[in-house]
Parts: C-alpha cells; sequence; structure tokens
C-alpha cells in the first residue's frame, strides 16, 4: 500500500493563502528562497487584487505547496508518487526532485507571463459537470468557430470536464449543457483558455526555456498530465512542464493509474480541497485527505500511521 502527494492547480487559489501558511522554520525559508529568487516580496502577490494576475497566482501555487511539502519532509514523510494539476505539476517536479525549486519558480513566473500576454482579454474555462466527455466535445464542436474557438480540456472525473475558449463561446456551451440536463456548467475562475492548442505558442517557448535548465532522475515516480502515465526520466518530465498547458489534463486517468500501483492514501498539499473532493468521489476505496481541510497535524498523523501499518 502506497500514498501520494497532489498539488493542486488554478482555480484553488484563495487570498492570503501564503499569509494562513503554519508558522515553521522550513515554511519561512521557501517563503524566503522565493523573495531571493523573485527580487520582491512573495506576501504581496497573494491579496485578492494580485490574485487576478495569472502570474501572481502560479507564483503563490507553487510557494504554499512546496512550502507544506518541505515541513512533511522535515518530519520525515516522503510519498511513493506525486501528480500535480496543471500549474500543480511544477510542485510535483519539485517534490520528486525532478527540478530545483528556484528554477521552478522562474519558469511559473515566465509560464504566467506568456499565457497573459497570449490571451489578454476575452478567454478563459468553463465546467460542466454531468455529461460525459464526448457529450461536451460535441457541444464545444458545434459553438467553435474560428473567431469565437472553444474546446474541451481536462477530464477531471468522467462527469466532470473543463472547456476552455473565447467568454463568448464558452457561454454558449454552458447555455446549451445547462438546457441539453447538465447537473452543472459554469465559467471558472481563470481567465485564460488554458489545456487546449490555442496555448502551442506558450508550449512552444517553455520547451525552449525549459532546455536551459538541469533536470535530474526523478527519484519517485511523477504522474505525467498529458498522458496519465508515471514518468520516471528528466527528460519525460521537461516535456510535461513544457506542453501540459496547451494540453487536457487527464486528472481521472491519473488517479486510475496511481491506484493500479497500490496508492491507498492521497493527500493534498495546499491551497484547497478540489482534488481531495475528486479523489473521494472516484477512488472510495482509498483514503483523501486535505491539508487545508483537515490540517497538517491530521494530514501528517495519518501519513505516518499509514507509512507504519503498510511498510
Amino acid at each position: 500500500m502506497k500514498h501520494a502527494f497532489l498539488f493542486p492547480g488554478q482555480g484553488s487559489q484563495k487570498p492570503n493563502m501564503l499569509h494562513e501558511l503554519p508558522k515553521h522554520p522550513a515554511v519561512e525559508a521557501v517563503l524566503q528562497e522565493a523573495m531571493e529568487v523573485l527580487g520582491e516580496n512573495v506576501y504581496n502577490v497573494d491579496s485578492k487584487e494580485a490574485l487576478i494576475s495569472t502570474v501572481s497566482v502560479q507564483i503563490c501555487l507553487l510557494v504554499s505547496s512546496v512550502a507544506i511539502l518541505r515541513v512533511f519532509e522535515v518530519e520525515g514523510v516522503y510519498p511513493d508518487f506525486v501528480a500535480g494539476h496543471s500549474a500543480g505539476a511544477f510542485s510535483a517536479a519539485v517534490a520528486c526532485k525532478a527540478i530545483e525549486f528556484a528554477d521552478a519558480l522562474r519558469m511559473i513566473k515566465l509560464r504566467g507571463q506568456l499565457m497573459e500576454q497570449a490571451f489578454p482579454r476575452g478567454y478563459g474555462m468553463g465546467v460542466i459537470t454531468g455529461m460525459d466527455e464526448q457529450t461536451v466535445k460535441e457541444l464545444a464542436n458545434s459553438c467553435f468557430t474560428e473567431t469565437e474557438p472553444v474546446f474541451t480540456a481536462n477530464v477531471n472525473a468522467p462527469d466532470q470536464i473543463t472547456i476552455s475558449g473565447s467568454i463568448a463561446a464558452l457561454n454558449q456551451v454552458i447555455h446549451r449543457a445547462r438546457n441539453k440536463g447538465a447537473r452543472t456548467a459554469e465559467l471558472l475562475n481563470v481567465n485564460i483558455p488554458s489545456h487546449c492548442s490555442l496555448l502551442n505558442s506558450v508550449s512552444k517557448s517553455l520547451h525552449e526555456e525549459f532546455l536551459k535548465i538541469k533536470f535530474r532522475q526523478p527519484v519517485i515516480p511523477y504522474a505525467c498530465n498529458r498522458t496519465a502515465r508515471l514518468l520516471r526520466s528528466p527528460e519525460q518530465v521537461r516535456e510535461d512542464l513544457s506542453f501540459n498547458v496547451s494540453h487536457p489534463v487527464m486528472w481521472h486517468d491519473i488517479s486510475s493509474i496511481l491506484c493500479e500501483h497500490g496508492t491507498r492514501l492521497f493527500i493534498e498539499m495546499p491551497p484547497g480541497n478540489v482534488l481531495t473532493s475528486l479523489s473521494k468521489k472516484a477512488r472510495p476505496g482509498a483514503r483523501s485527505f486535505s491539508v487545508d481541510e483537515n490540517g497538517f497535524r491530521n494530514c501528517l498523523v495519518m501519513a505516518r500511521r499509514f507509512c507504519s501499518e503498510h511498510s
């Protein structure tokens, strides 16, 4: 029996998320390193106003997740697998030692900048529940035009599919989904059309920059966003970090492959509990906890108990 650390992506952010991190030397060390790398006070990027920026959101996600990861490491708890959703993949890459935190921080800042530059306004993402991927794809295709494009994106669950594209087209798909009986259909708090071909240029630029950065052999398997395969080579992790922004995240398949490899405990790093909720629904035979929802100490006790019982 094994356990995995999960790292959330954009949409899980919340105001003051860095201010709410626990007081711990490992947390302070991560925050200090982030300030030195970025040349700015990271406490200035987690306000409600700052989090309008994709750049600020992605920086906060990485810093928050890695800070709590470091506390687990100090306490002697290491996962068997890591998986990050979209921007969360950068935290997962740090957790499996494929990339240094400082390099991940510089690259996730660039990722956010490139995304904002590519689509500064008029685009975003939505989510539809209660419909399968094929049905949502047909709705998206029926609303697609060259001037108002829309695509299916992440498969978070068999009946939870995200869509990306222009706001006008997203609203059309959402309206048709509701009329067709979707359980929910709404816009997400994401102002970039991520995880579709509209961001191919972003992926290309990221890949060119990632080639300048040293990657190491992952010490534990890293779950690939695009294929849901467990990656063990530095080159494969580099590819996934470069290209996941322009491809759908196969999250449901990732949770499936982790369970197939013996994962029975999922612990989600801050912020939020989105991935925990998905795991509870999709994998009732496994136990799923969120640091934000359940508290760090409870998650630590559970991880230690689990490791002891299944060692």
